[in-house]
């Protein structure tokens, strides 16, 4: 958050140690819990709030969409591939380890070889330690994104994780979906330690005495994380008392939440696509333009938003949402169902042909829903989709595995930035580099992938923009995947409980600076 949220620590510490004299407790609820404590296992909102929770990064965006210090409180660019960044001093992690510059380039080594990081760091060269408190991040050519990726550098505690388990295996392993040391035990700086942890049912976070920011305006002491899947219960819990704070606020409650004077309901515009991938290794048609065409042209996703996230979103047509650098103005939701039937015609398909599709039910709002009304508009072409649904924990294992034809993928863009979206989504799948990692669909455009990398070495932001721009265009008119819409986001909790001042566009709230009455 801005500094201003210091005024608010002002106030509150003249009484002297206040923080600890109105120490209070939280109970919050969301529709899933993170499927991993390991920060690297999932590049996933789940986890970077975890992340925000029990580490602390180097720097943090700020609700103006600036940037903060974290543990480190200053930086400076050396040259044109250098930014210098100097830590802070007598910090310490959860373990009682001290942090150093070590730790940094520890973990910056193992974001490189994350199946989910190594993507948004391949643009990075080294990370260099001149002293314990001084770190150089180098890149390969001039970035510009610099300070973006350092909001995911969430030092891990590099003595706690060296070493070998119980069970003789590497402390340090990432492995995706599995039962590695650093999946379940955990060391930070961060603002909370996880006193106890029961997957998919609560987490109970207890604040860390030793947090080196005494300036923090936080006075929560105690978490308690409930998942509940149900939007409708969740409101419920907020409603009847059971629960302080919940995320996210179905759009059919969203009057129901506001008309109630014992909470309040906090909503911003949100950057999230949700979109649709056409697998074209599964089924042959999907590699025919028209066929895909046929598929975003028969999907009403003004309908959807209107109808189904009651207007709590906006129509997609591509995926940079407007204020982006790489949104363009001139392309829009295309929705034709007479055009769809006689793309499918010309590609001799009006018989149509089965397929299968998979999405989360408590991932995104009103994801099953979403999937159930695409199914029926793709039957209208004669598209016969066998639909499965299953909760995010189940679902994501099946994505990686690119187990359906059709999937859904949310993402919202991990550096505030246009190209993020097409490095996961549509670049040609690569798992020597990262690109793709998220690209179920298997869509490959060597123009695409040309044009995004040129944008990695690109600092004059106008002639980016255009490059990004006509990366969006490619995709619109190639039909490269089903755009959606973008999810617009809601918080709400009772009275007294702040979270106005610590929720942002990233939906990661920062709930170590937290107050509550």
């Amino acid at each position: 958050m801005k500094r201003a949220l210091h005024c608010l620590a002002a106030a509150i510490l003249v009484a002297g140690a206040a923080s600890a004299v109105h120490a209070k407790s939280l109970t919050m609820a969301y529709d899933a819990d993170p499927v991993s404590l390991d920060p690297h296992e999932q590049l996933s909102g789940g986890t970077l709030q975890l992340s925000h929770m029990v580490f602390d990064p180097l720097v943090r965006w700020n609700q103006e969409h600036g940037f903060d210090p974290r543990l480190a409180e200053r930086w400076e660019r050396l040259d044109d591939k250098t930014v210098r960044f100097h830590l802070r001093k007598d910090v310490k992690f959860h373990s009682g380890n001290e942090f150093s510059a070590k730790d940094v380039c520890w973990t910056y080594e193992r974001l490189k070889i994350s199946p989910d990081f190594k993507g948004l760091f391949e643009p990075f060269e080294a990370c260099k330690t001149t002293d314990d408190a001084t770190v150089d991040l180098v890149t390969k050519e001039p970035f510009p994104l610099v300070l973006h990726l350092a909001t995911y550098i969430f030092p891990m505690d590099s003595k706690f994780y060296t070493g070998t388990d119980a069970n003789g295996k590497d402390k340090a392993a990432v492995i995706k979906h599995g039962d590695s040391f650093a999946s379940k035990t955990v060391s930070g700086t961060g603002p909370f330690l996880i006193a106890k942890r029961e997957q998919g049912v609560r987490i109970e976070f207890k604040r860390f005495d030793g947090y080196w920011d005494k300036s923090s305006p936080g006075n929560v002491t105690e978490i308690v994380f409930t998942p509940i899947k149900e939007g409708p219960t969740r409101v419920a819990a907020l409603l009847s008392g059971d629960v302080d704070f919940i995320a996210p606020v179905p759009p059919t409650d969203l009057e129901r939440v506001k008309k109630d004077p014992k909470v309040d309901l906090v909503t911003m515009s949100g950057t999230r696509i949700i979109t649709l991938q056409l697998n074209q290794e599964r089924v042959a048609h999907f590699k025919d333009q028209r066929v895909r065409q046929a598929v975003v042209h028969a999907i009403n996703n003004e309908g959807i938003v209107k109808k189904i996230m009651k207007g709590f979103a906006t129509a997609a047509a591509q995926q940079s949402p407007k204020g982006y650098l790489g949104y363009n103005p001139d392309l829009k939701p295309r929705f034709d169902l007479a055009k769809a039937q006689s793309l499918m015609k010309e590609a001799g398909l009006e018989k149509g042909f089965n397929a299968t599709m998979m999405c989360p039910n408590n991932r995104y709002v009103n994801d099953f829903k979403i999937c159930e009304a695409a199914v029926a508009m793709l039957a209208k072409i004669s598209i016969k989709v066998d639909l499965k649904t299953m909760p995010k924990a189940q679902y994501w294992p099946k994505y990686d595995e690119r187990a359906a034809d059709i999937m859904m993928i949310g993402w919202h863009s991990d550096t505030e930035d246009s190209a993020n979206f097409s490095e996961f989504l549509v670049m040609t799948p690569s798992k020597e580099t990262g690109y793709g990692q998220y690209n179920s669909g298997n869509y490959a455009n060597p123009q695409v992938d040309k044009l995004v990398l040129q944008s990695h070495k690109m600092t004059d932001e106008e002639q980016r923009a255009d490059v990004l721009r006509q990366v969006e265009r490619v995709l619109y008119d190639d039909a490269a995947f089903v755009p959606l819409h973008w999810q617009d986001l809601a918080w709400a909790a009772k009275k007294g409980v702040h979270v106005d001042k610590v929720v942002n566009v990233m939906n990661f709230p920062y709930l170590g600076d937290l107050v509550v009455d």
